[in-house]
């Protein structure tokens, strides 16, 4: 059953790029404008409809974090200023490395959606992102799938809510992706915001997850030539950052520190 009223007043999400919205649209500011901060705004349009204040809202999530720091620096950050609702989306990063023990992350998870559910916030993860088709992401498919469990049963233990990244039948269409094939482009990010409302029980779009007419089959020349050249410009320099052990996001930091209303 969904509701149109959004109860939640303060929204703090943390993560990594996916939640910090890379490649999303960019805001007036220049920042990319991702899922959680299209939630926020759906959330805060809904009070100020009712005659509510706008949502206060803060996103800390930053490009390349591994899950360790997203728990241990930006979630007790975050629920110091006292959230109501709270994603903590993370790992995806992890799996990237041969050392990843899945089990030590969802331990490491569970642990702090206990923390924010004793502080009195609900609490949204998500599941990772099924990389089927993906050249490069697609090794780490077990273990997400290992990690998804995990997160299901951590969701049904403490009350908390999943948006269901895995389930999304339009991701699976690499027009939802950005050219790195690795970060969703804005269409994807709308998509999953709508699954995020749908996760936290509220209206959404019943289409949200509806694929897009099928793509235009490539010629074997034109899909070498695209493979060709995602592997020149974005391939390789993904593979040289990690050989020098250099994250893209070492640089960036917080778009949204505060928790602020919305405008």
């Amino acid at each position: 059953m969904t509701s149109t009223t959004a109860r939640w007043e303060r929204y703090t999400a943390t993560g990594d790029s996916f939640t910090e919205g890379l490649w999303g649209e960019p805001d007036p500011e220049g920042h990319p404008t991702g899922w959680a901060d299209l939630l926020a705004a759906e959330l805060s349009a809904r009070r100020t409809a009712v005659g509510q204040p706008p949502l206060a809202y803060a996103n800390l999530a930053v490009r390349g974090r591994l899950l360790r720091p997203i728990l241990t620096e930006q979630v007790p950050r975050a629920l110091r200023m006292g959230p109501d609702l709270i994603s903590i989306v993370g790992g995806g990063n992890d799996m990237l490395r041969p050392t990843v023990n899945v089990d030590v992350l969802a331990r490491n998870l569970e642990a702090a959606v206990a923390k924010a559910r004793a502080a009195g916030a609900h609490v949204l993860l998500a599941t990772g992102m099924d990389a089927k088709d993906s050249p490069i992401v697609r090794r780490t498919r077990p273990y997400v799938g290992m990690y998804n469990a995990h997160v299901w049963s951590i969701a049904r233990r403490h009350g908390a809510s999943v948006l269901d990244v895995w389930g999304m039948r339009s991701l699976r269409d690499w027009r939802m992706w950005a050219p790195d094939r690795i970060h969703l482009n804005a269409e994807g990010h709308a998509r999953v915001a709508q699954g995020a409302l749908a996760a936290l029980g509220l209206e959404h779009d019943p289409e949200f997850d509806t694929p897009l007419p099928p793509a235009p089959v490539l010629t074997w020349i034109e899909e070498a030539r695209w493979n060709a050249e995602w592997a020149r410009d974005w391939a390789f320099p993904w593979a040289t950052r990690r050989l020098r052990r250099r994250s893209s996001g070492d640089t960036v930091t917080a778009k949204r520190p505060e928790v602020t209303p919305l405008d």
